[in-house]
């Protein structure tokens, strides 16, 4: 708790005043941070060279995203894709688990490393920095509200096999909390946005929230790990603090394009 009340206030500053380089210096360290744990996670201890390499992959890859250059980044994808499939296909070492492990580092690109990139590519947009902090009040309010409202009124259980103390009622909470960290967004620090656009963010922004949650509980019950790092004492890994995130970061970043920001 006590690590969360320093670190807190000390992102806010920093995203705040950090110019392009140190913005997506942070967002590079994260992605770095996030894509060891992950591969850590789904892969085997004797796929170390791949953990390590697809680390290494993954934070360029998020780098040449924060460009913002759609191009560019599918030829950094399917350069990736080149080299990736020619490394198992001649290092395999069982051929039982080569395209599984294959499939997994892919995957770990795809969820973490693109999002992550698309973080670092909206916080150089006009109104970037507000979008970035608009992302972390919602999902915060959204998070706290699920809480209490699923442990004072939680009765029907939202998904079981995937995470068992989390409630219909409190998935509906979410959303309630969802919505009003859009508009305390927009009345403090967002005032573009109309009224419309806030309720529209909930509505879509909110749910996709709480899956990203559920995604990263069913990677950790799939592969049998209580969290997926000690990063952060008493909170677990990084992924674990961006489970919530990682699904909302491409949706507003293509909005924000759409609504004539980039």
């Amino acid at each position: 708790m006590l690590t969360g009340i320093i670190l807190l206030p000390a992102l806010i500053l920093y995203i705040a005043y950090a110019n392009t380089f140190f913005f997506r210096l942070l967002v590079l360290c994260v992605a770095g941070l996030a894509l060891l744990e992950f591969f850590r996670m789904v892969l085997p201890e004797e796929r170390e060279v791949e953990r390590r390499l697809g680390t290494a992959a993954g934070v360029l890859w998020v780098l040449v995203l924060a460009g913002g250059n759609a191009r560019v980044g599918l030829a950094g994808l399917s350069l990736l894709l080149i080299c990736w499939v020619c490394w198992f296909l001649f290092r395999f070492r069982d051929l039982q688990s080569v395209m599984q492990h294959l499939s997994l580092l892919f995957f770990g690109l795809i969820y973490l490393a693109l999002p992550l990139g698309l973080l670092a590519a909206l916080g150089d947009l006009p109104w970037g920095r507000q979008w970035v902090f608009l992302i972390l009040l919602l999902t915060m309010t959204g998070d706290t509200a699920a809480y209490f409202v699923g442990i004072n009124f939680g009765q029907r259980k939202l998904y079981p096999a995937i995470s068992p103390n989390k409630s219909v009622e409190g998935a509906l909470g979410g959303l309630g909390g969802a919505l009003l960290g859009v508009l305390i967004a927009k009345y403090w620090f967002f005032p573009v946005l109309t009224f419309a656009e806030c309720l529209l963010l909930a509505l879509v922004l909110g749910p996709l929230a709480q899956v990203g949650d559920l995604v990263e509980s069913m990677l950790k019950r799939g592969f049998g790990v209580k969290d997926s790092g000690t990063l952060i004492p008493g909170h677990g890994g990084i992924l674990d603090r961006l489970d919530s995130l990682l699904l909302v970061f491409p949706p507003v970043y293509f909005y924000a394009l759409l609504r004539g920001f980039g």
